[in-house]
């Protein structure tokens, strides 16, 4: 059983990855189990090119970040769980959280976060009844959303990035995924609003 599962390897997924992880060390996270599928062929990120992010040198391409976000949270927070090479094809609610069942394995799970493409490609059942056209893309693109409320879709349920309703940029879709993060750790901390900074 995970205490979260991240769907998504973007952007959105491994900045949420990555401040999840970086509570470690925090009383109401240091048990808690994280785990990401860090499946990123279909990202945006794949064929991006960067100019105008902070902190971020101009010319920066989005295939190395992702590159680099995978090394980034093994180095890191290696007891984030990477799991590689599945695809997600359904998610289903049970009792005690979220069971996602992938091509390959069934995972259990307390809390789930949806972060993949806001392409009208997205194919995992059990997300159907939420997934509205996206309201702040331009309509002949055909972009979408799932549907939710400051990134809550339903009780342990999270969806981070253009797929939450965001624009296709990249520091947004990153602080999207910094924000749901945020919020669950501040569940975690018994509704305490929380965050985490390192400090030099």
């Amino acid at each position: 059983m995970f205490d979260v599962l991240i769907v998504g390897g973007g952007a959105a997924g491994m900045s949420c990855a990555l401040v999840l992880g970086s509570a470690k060390n925090k009383p109401f996270a240091n048990n808690k189990r994280i785990g990401i599928f860090t499946h990123q062929k279909t990202s945006h990120l794949q064929n991006a090119l960067f100019n105008n992010v902070l902190g971020l040198k101009p010319g920066t391409n989005g295939a190395s970040i992702l590159e680099d976000g995978l090394k980034q949270l093994t180095s890191q927070y290696p007891h984030v769980t990477q799991i590689e090479n599945e695809k997600v094809c359904e998610i289903r609610k049970t009792e005690t959280g979220y069971t996602i069942y992938t091509n390959k394995e069934t995972y259990q799970t307390k809390l789930a976060v949806i972060a993949v493409g806001y392409t009208n490609l997205i194919n995992i059942k059990g997300l159907e009844d939420y997934i509205e056209p996206h309201p702040r893309a331009v309509k002949e693109k055909d972009r979408v959303w799932l549907k939710s409320i400051d990134h809550k879709i339903e009780d342990n349920l999270y969806v981070a990035g253009t797929l939450a309703g965001w624009r296709s940029q990249f520091a947004i879709a990153s602080g999207s995924g910094a924000h749901v993060a945020t919020d669950i750790l501040t569940i975690w901390n018994n509704g305490t609003h929380t965050k985490v900074h390192d400090k030099i």
